[in-house]
């Protein structure tokens, strides 16, 4: 939370002058998130339909907290849980529906065969496609902090678990229990149940209650997000790099929740970059914003995404299910630029959602790189020639095709 906010800037605002260029005050949104919520959360007892949904830390691995999340509301509740469905809600929008979901948390070892009753319950949450009538008894009433976070979505209010029990039956599909029963690796069961029509966020509930591999654990759902989008991403890169390219630079923009990206592709062989930029005036900005990037080729990467983390994995999924439903490849560079008005992080999806809704919004197409690149630079707040400078995909080209584009711009 320290990183967010700048205390003295925030004790002369109050709220009030925005001085921070936000157009909304995150402090007073979480007041108003906070005492809206009270008079349904405020009890030890909550009995609820779970969308469903669970949720799995990382502090102090291998013994971590987890923990059912039940919202104090009957019926219908999966719109608290359903990022891939959230595209026309609004950031306040996401804060309440995480707000509504009460955490209860228990210490666990991620070794799921030392664990008892309750996560158990806890998996056949995980495993139904549908609300499950559910109810959570704590050891005081819980506590509203909506910590932001990066990658997973907003957690709300949360304490000490004392019991968890479902009241109803859990509706699970037979593909599900096949291969939660089947000792399948967990990268071929990820992929079989997505190849199935399976909603990702499921597939990453599953993985992080400890129902997929054949060494079965608990996996913080930090860490899940990031696996299942990774592995998804390497069987669609391995299937389009047989594709034929493209055969025009393609061109596609979105802004969403404050966020701005702009797809690139070029008639050529297989190639991802992320660029991404905090604007002066968001979250992370500076007054002097950077490039980061990370970017492979078509043998993928080595190591770890190092600078964009989670939002590389979001973005390249996002890019390689448009051009596989095309049957065609192409060189890709996103560009994600985050403004002040992303008061509040809500986690990886919205860049997952952010791409998806781009790639459906084409800009045009062209027949040469500089003018791509003309249009690209009417999209961009920072000057693109700070992207060239980093962009090692761009880097990949003839170097006196981008010198004679940056002698046009100067």
């Amino acid at each position: 939370m320290m990183q967010l906010f700048n205390s003295k800037l925030c004790a002369v605002c109050k709220g009030r002058k925005l001085l921070c260029g936000r157009p909304t005050c995150p402090i007073l949104e979480r007041f108003r998130v906070a005492k809206k919520l009270e008079p349904k959360i405020n009890k030890r007892e909550i009995f609820g339909s779970s969308p469903p949904s669970l949720f799995v830390g990382e502090f102090g691995y291998p013994k971590v907290r987890i923990g059912p999340l039940v919202p104090p509301l009957e019926g219908n509740t999966s719109n608290l849980d359903s990022p891939l469905k959230w595209e026309n809600r609004s950031i306040r929008d996401i804060l309440y529906y995480r707000s509504l979901l009460v955490m209860g948390e228990t210490k666990a070892d991620v070794n799921v065969r030392k664990s008892g009753r309750i996560l158990g319950e806890i998996q056949e949450l995980a495993m139904s496609i549908k609300p499950v009538d559910s109810e959570i008894l704590l050891k005081r009433k819980p506590i509203l902090k909506v910590l932001p976070s990066e990658f997973a979505p907003p957690i709300g209010p949360k304490a000490e678990l004392l019991d968890f029990e479902l009241t109803e039956n859990p509706k699970i599909p037979r593909k599900t229990d096949y291969v939660v029963s089947d000792e399948l690796k967990a990268e071929h069961a990820v992929i079989t149940l997505y190849n199935s029509g399976f909603d990702e966020y499921y597939i990453i509930r599953l993985l992080s209650a400890g129902l997929l591999g054949i060494q079965r654990k608990l996996v913080p759902t930090r860490w899940s997000i990031t696996a299942v989008q990774d592995t998804i991403g390497k069987h669609l890169r391995k299937e389009i790099i047989h594709y034929e390219p493209i055969n025009e630079f393609e061109l596609y923009f979105h802004e969403f929740l404050g966020n701005r990206y702009t797809v690139l592709l070029m008639p050529e062989t297989y190639a991802f970059e992320l660029l991404e930029v905090w604007l002066k005036g968001s979250l992370f900005g500076s007054e002097e914003p950077q490039v980061i990037h990370d970017y492979e080729d078509f043998r993928g990467r080595k190591g770890y995404v190092k600078e964009t983390a989670g939002a590389y994995h979001a973005a390249r999924l996002s890019v390689l299910e448009a051009l596989r439903k095309r049957g065609r490849q192409a060189r890709i560079l996103v560009f994600r630029e985050v403004t002040p008005k992303y008061y509040a992080p809500v986690g990886v999806w919205q860049i997952r959602l952010g791409v998806k809704k781009a790639m459906e919004n084409p800009v045009g197409k062209f027949d040469t790189l500089q003018d791509t690149l003309n249009e690209v630079k009417k999209l961009l707040e920072l000057k693109l020639e700070r992207y060239l400078e980093k962009s090692w995909v761009l880097g990949l080209r003839k170097q006196r095709t981008l010198d004679e584009f940056l002698s046009l711009t100067i």
